[in-house]
């Protein structure tokens, strides 16, 4: 287990390193000049030149780019153009929102998706099976936009249970937290939920035909043992992956729900900075972005090696 740890930590250090170079590059393929975005309307030709020295901006690219390394290693991230904010600050303002929504939200899916999944695949062809892939369906199929305007109408407008749009820290409120970020992790883990239970459903449908699980009904198991202990255990590995990416993508920034709701998380701030050429934001967020997605490749991995012990070889 420790040998399997260390050897993924170390291949941690060059896909880092090819990521940052990747961001990096394609960063500089954006148009516009973020010198001249910071210049302001009049455009002074001595503010130009003093901005692009003092964020280098004039070296070559390779040179800002080990500027810029030099940076990350030692935890700075630069300084947002627009705000005037070291990008670390932002970074931290706007991460633990987003990993609020996407932890409530991803929580909210594992309820719904595997429990449907597994239902489905056990009463296969019966009216359960049936129910589950209409849900399943109506997920994939409802538009996020479409379910928050609808979700804030009725809690909100009719019904006056919830707020309709904002965010309340949970160190200030954890009840009005919970209440101002509930809506949207529904909206979220709600399409998730739905992908998570076809998945679950045809994992167990191929595992529930295996031979050890017919010798586990054979020695007069019940059914209930079967399901949970031998048959779900080796069903949830394609789960856990797919449940790994779905959580990255929702800590990147769900951009359009944050929209509707009014949260200030990652997604608005990724949108900003693309939007007024804001280089240093882009580059911390998406650095930040692809490390969070490796750790929990990582984490999934160990995961695999938790749920399946055949995998401890």
């Amino acid at each position: 287990m420790l040998n399997f740890l260390a050897r993924r930590v170390v291949q941690l250090v060059p896909t880092l390193f090819f990521v940052s170079l990747l961001i990096f590059s394609l960063q500089h393929l954006l148009p516009g000049d973020p010198a001249l975005v910071m210049a302001g309307e009049e455009r002074d030709p001595a503010v130009i030149a003093q901005i692009r020295q003092q964020y280098k901006l004039d070296q070559p690219i390779p040179v800002q780019y080990v500027y810029w390394v030099k940076g990350v290693l030692s935890g700075d991230f630069g300084e947002s153009l627009r705000n005037k904010m070291p990008v670390r600050e932002l970074i931290a303002q706007k991460l633990p929102v987003t990993m609020q929504l996407a932890s409530m939200a991803i929580v909210i899916a594992f309820l719904i998706g595997i429990p449907a999944g597994i239902v489905s695949a056990v009463k296969k062809g019966t009216a359960w099976d049936y129910g589950a892939n209409l849900f399943a369906l109506w997920g994939i199929s409802t538009p996020n936009f479409w379910l928050g305007i609808m979700l804030i109408f009725l809690f909100s407008i009719e019904l006056g249970w919830l707020p309709a749009s904002g965010y309340v820290p949970l160190t200030e409120n954890w009840r009005a937290s919970l209440a101002s970020t509930i809506m949207p992790a529904f909206v979220l883990g709600n399409a998730i939920a739905a992908v998570l239970m076809r998945h679950t459903r045809s994992a167990m449908l191929q595992v529930l035909e295996s031979d050890y699980v017919r010798t586990a009904r054979a020695k007069g198991l019940s059914e209930r043992s079967v399901i949970l202990k031998h048959a779900m255990r080796n069903a949830l590995t394609p789960v856990i992956t797919l449940g790994a990416l779905e959580l990255g993508t929702l800590l990147s920034g769900a951009v359009l729900t944050e929209q509707i709701f009014s949260i200030p998380g990652f997604g608005k701030l990724i949108v900003d900075a693309v939007f007024n050429r804001d280089y240093a934001v882009v580059q911390g967020v998406v650095l930040t972005t692809a490390t969070i997605y490796i750790t929990l490749n990582l984490i999934a991995d160990i995961a695999y090696i938790l749920v399946n012990p055949r995998l401890r070889a």
